[in-house]
């Protein structure tokens, strides 16, 4: 067994009779809970193309307190290996999509058309936006002549009621307030039953918010601020997306057994281009990390890293890591300096928890000198400390394998359940347990990690997250703020097939 990469009939075997998994012989710090699904192409050699930048969306107007955008949700054809065509669905047919800049107190309205075969739902994760506008798995744009049906086949008894389904024909605006500080925040589709399937086709990009804090403190910025969409994927003979999905058309969702606890892909992807290469200046530069794989863990290393933020915006102060672990879902803001490297250096960002070409991850090439204007202030931004005296109550959430079914508090997901009800402007503290490696993400709410398995967070643990990265048999606790909206939320595993798979649960904040 390679460290935690384990299949459905390996994870069967691990369920006890009391419904609790266990693990025997497997890492805790591995790539995650997944198999890998190999490659039928030829995979390219590293280093050889360039780091593709998502184009920025632009605005198609603007009025005195709001920005629109327009995207299309379409199929299109992308070089990705080297020589091959691959079929993606791609906003605006790119894979990443573009990426959007917005403004702290500027609303955004982004109106989505869906020119795709399947419906979708778009999340912006990380977003503090009202519920009408959060992506819930069941509110639905449907593309023209689709058979809306009220229910999927409901794989896993998942308990899904007809009345909780919502259809937009098309269309639909997303609303966004950007009620919330400068941050990190990427989009994707969260359709119930394929989140799986239609992330791993290409419906994901980066949203980055801005704000008047952020631009004082003379941190890179311009062409030295790239987001860096991390996510592995797997390519049949033909250079197409290689998923082990039941059903091609996406109508009936589930894999095939073996990957039933995830898919590792067996190529590394950045911005969409396998283990490419930046020329950089020998300047500092920022990296928006975003962990987009389904289920893949990466511990990034081999540069020096400088932490300055996280999911949920800057830090009080930086943090120098020697290695950044990431899960799925989870967002990091990091600074590398190259002034200390002549130019001509290669550096690699390498992945110390994959195997093989896994291991590579992006190449950075100094290929000229620049004078270097920008800075990283010893101190970012105030963030609130909270403290375990502000939880106004304590709730447990057990992510669990039980009777062959992905499940939290011992219950697949029900569209019209709740396990919780906690009060707008208040604190809770939300204590996650798990068997295996679960990245757990909670929709509006921000938190700060209060301790892991009865220890301190880790140095990467600081400011505000909306995902956390839950080990084999771990125990974290996290100190959730509810402050926004209120209504019908959810949180639930990032590891997309787990999700898929009924790992999900309401919450509702009254």
């Amino acid at each position: 067994m390679d460290q935690l990469v384990i299949g459905r009939r390996a994870v069967l075997g691990l369920v006890g009779a009391a419904g609790v998994a266990t693990l025997t012989g497997c890492a805790v710090d591995g790539p995650g809970t997944g198999q890998v699904l190999a490659s039928a192409a030829p995979i390219p050699p590293p280093f050889k193309v360039p780091l593709p930048i998502p184009r920025v969306a632009k605005t198609v107007r603007r009025d005195d307190t709001t920005d629109y955008y327009e995207v299309v949700q379409k199929v299109a054809k992308v070089e990705i290996l080297p020589g091959s065509r691959t079929t993606i669905w791609g906003y605006d047919g790119t894979f990443p999509g573009p990426t959007f800049r917005a403004r702290t107190g500027r609303r955004v309205v982004v109106t989505v058309r869906n020119e795709l075969p399947v419906p979708t739902s778009t999340h912006l994760h990380g977003g503090v936006t009202p519920p009408e506008s959060d992506g819930f798995p069941t509110d639905l744009v449907v593309p023209a002549g689709y058979p809306v049906h009220t229910a999927h086949t409901s794989h896993n008894g998942m308990r899904m009621n007809p009345a909780d389904w919502k259809f937009h024909d098309r269309t639909r605006d997303y609303e966004y307030p950007m009620v919330q500080q400068a941050a990190t925040l990427w989009y994707h589709d969260h359709r119930m039953d394929f989140s799986a399937p239609q992330v791993w086709r290409g419906l994901a990009g980066a949203f980055l918010v801005g704000d008047n804090d952020e631009d004082r403190l003379g941190l890179p910025r311009g062409d030295k601020d790239i987001p860096l969409l991390i996510c592995d994927r797997s390519f049949d003979a033909h250079g197409e997306f290689r998923y082990p999905e039941l059903d091609s058309t996406l109508t009936n969702p589930g894999v095939t057994q073996e990957f039933m606890s995830g898919v590792f892909g067996d190529v590394i992807l950045v911005n969409g281009a396998p283990w490419p290469v930046l020329d950089v200046a020998n300047t500092r530069y920022r990296f928006r990390l975003i962990n987009g794989s389904n289920a893949r863990r990466y511990q990034l290393t081999g540069v020096p890293l400088v932490q300055i933020g996280s999911d949920g915006g800057l830090l009080a102060a930086p943090v120098r890591l020697d290695a950044l672990t990431i899960a799925p879902g989870e967002r990091y803001d990091v600074v590398v300096d190259f002034s200390g490297y002549p130019v001509g250096t290669e550096l690699t960002l390498t992945n110390a928890l994959g195997e093989g070409r896994t291991r590579d991850v992006l190449r950075f090439r100094v290929a000229r000198a620049e004078k270097d204007e920008s800075v990283v202030p010893a101190s970012l931004v105030p963030v609130p400390v909270l403290r375990r005296e502000d939880a106004v109550a304590t709730r447990q959430f057990d992510f669990r394998l039980q009777g062959g079914k992905w499940t939290i508090n011992g219950q697949p997901y029900d569209t019209s359940g709740s396990l919780a009800a906690p009060k707008l402007d208040t604190v809770e503290l939300w204590r996650f347990t798990s068997d295996f490696h679960h990245p757990v993400h909670v929709h509006l709410a921000q938190f700060q990690v209060l301790s892991r398995t009865g220890r301190d967070p880790e140095d990467s643990d600081g400011g505000w997250k909306d995902t956390v990265d839950i080990r084999p048999y771990g125990v974290v606790e996290v100190l959730v703020r509810f402050a926004g909206y209120k209504g019908r939320y959810m949180m639930h595993c990032h590891n997309l097939e787990h999700e898929d798979m009924a790992m999900m649960a309401n919450f509702d904040i009254v």
